[in-house]
């Protein structure tokens, strides 16, 4: 009932990330109903059909990291003072976003269900002139205990990856405040230095789930401390990736969607874990795009730029690598039709949608995330005196770092796995 009641009065910007997150579970469980039409329409093609699920794997990671992304911006799960005094600590908000996100994607699922029916002729009215019926096998009955555990899949794996994501870190008992000496502490002494420092930091619970926002003296953002870890893995993904595309020669061929150019199975395995490497890269490269900003003599412009850029690393940089992941398995799918004109299935143009869609969505999340970081540095730089150009001068810049340094690597990623495929 709380969550449901904090999905209703949270602010219209989180209420449009939720929607964004109920409609990619919606079209996520429609693409998982139709296979299973499939299937019942063909029940000769068992091959097919599970190839079928196999692709609509795609959709659904796509769904559970927006969710996930969506997640982690959502201010009425963040610690707050007061909440702990009522027994909401970080457990049990963690548990509370987890069910916020079932709420989120399991309207999508009741939404994807109706639709779904309603292509199949079982609800009032045949859209299409009944051009789903024979697809979706209207003709014979729908298996419930299978329709609903398929639609049970995205709720099931948006709540697990949102409690995992956002689960208390070091969480153990409570250390006491620093006292002097080894005098003992007087009764309720640590609940009043808790309270006390609460009403001295109104916004300290912010600061304790986005990390420190200090602000010195110059107004300028603090240095961030070292490479976000994830670059050895990233970069050792993305090598193995590119040895495994490499290596694929005359492999058996694994066909794509809708009759497109299919390929070695090894190279669609090596493009998946370089995709892997470069959502796990993505972070360090725009933390390296921020020292390269400040390298040598800076001036203003660039030390803002890259200062800026060091901090919002860890929450820009995976939702970037996501999005070159999506951009170089695009044109890898569709560079053997250069020159032609390409003509998709409604399904497959839905599962494109949704990937693309999701990583963009992600992407601006994390940007809308990193603007409100940042609040408390912008004002303190404008109170200093540091004039508006300068401040949307920085931020160009840092666009057009991470453009810069992420548009070649996507381009040559891409490149690589398109080659065993035009061939």
């Amino acid at each position: 009932m709380l969550a449901l009641r904090l999905a209703r009065g949270a602010h219209p910007l989180v209420q449009l990330c939720r929607l964004l997150v109920t409609t990619a579970s919606a079209g996520t469980g429609l693409l998982f109903l139709c296979t299973l039409g499939y299937a019942l329409a063909h029940p000769d093609a068992s091959a097919g059909s599970a190839l079928r699920l196999v692709w609509c794997l795609v959709p659904l990671a796509a769904t559970v990291y927006l969710a996930v992304c969506a997640a982690r911006t959502d201010p009425a799960t963040r610690p707050r003072s007061g909440l702990a005094a009522i027994g909401l600590g970080p457990a049990r908000l963690m548990l509370l976003s987890a069910l916020t996100t079932a709420l989120a994607t399991g309207l999508g699922s009741l939404l994807a269900l109706l639709a779904f029916l309603h292509l199949r002729g079982d609800l009032p009215g045949t859209p299409f002139h009944g051009a789903g019926a024979a697809f979706l096998a209207a003709d014979r009955p729908l298996p419930l205990p299978a329709a609903l555990t398929l639609l049970a899949l995205v709720p099931f794996a948006a709540s697990a990856a949102a409690a995992v994501a956002l689960r208390p870190e070091g969480e153990g008992p409570r250390r006491p405040g620093r006292r002097r000496g080894n005098a003992p502490a007087a009764p309720g002494a640590d609940s009043a230095m808790d309270v006390t420092a609460e009403e001295q930091a109104p916004g300290a619970e912010k600061q304790a789930a986005d990390g420190p926002q200090e602000i010195p003296a110059s107004g300028l953002p603090p240095r961030a401390g070292a490479v976000p870890g994830g670059l050895p893995w990233g970069v050792a993904a993305i090598a193995a990736g590119l040895a495994v595309e490499a290596r694929a020669g005359g492999a058996a061929r694994f066909p794509l969607p809708d009759g497109l150019a299919g390929g070695p199975a090894g190279v669609l395995a090596g493009w998946a874990l370089t995709a892997l490497g470069l959502a796990l890269a993505g972070p360090a490269v725009a933390h390296l795009c921020g020292l390269l900003l400040e390298a040598g003599r800076p001036g203003a412009v660039r030390l803002l730029a890259g200062r800026g850029l060091q901090q919002e690393a860890r929450r820009i940089g995976g939702p970037l690598g996501v999005v070159c992941a999506v951009a170089s398995g695009a044109y890898a799918m569709t560079a053997p039709y250069a020159g032609a004109r390409l003509s998709f299935g409604p399904l497959t143009t839905l599962g494109a949608l949704l990937v693309a869609g999701c990583a963009l969505a992600a992407l601006t999340t994390a940007a809308i995330e990193v603007r409100q970081a940042r609040a408390g540095t912008v004002a303190a730089l404008v109170r200093l005196g540091a004039p508006v150009a300068l401040l949307r001068s920085a931020a160009l810049l840092r666009a057009a770092a991470l453009v810069l340094v992420f548009g070649p690597l996507t381009w040559a990623v891409a490149e690589l796995a398109a080659m065993p495929l035009k061939g």
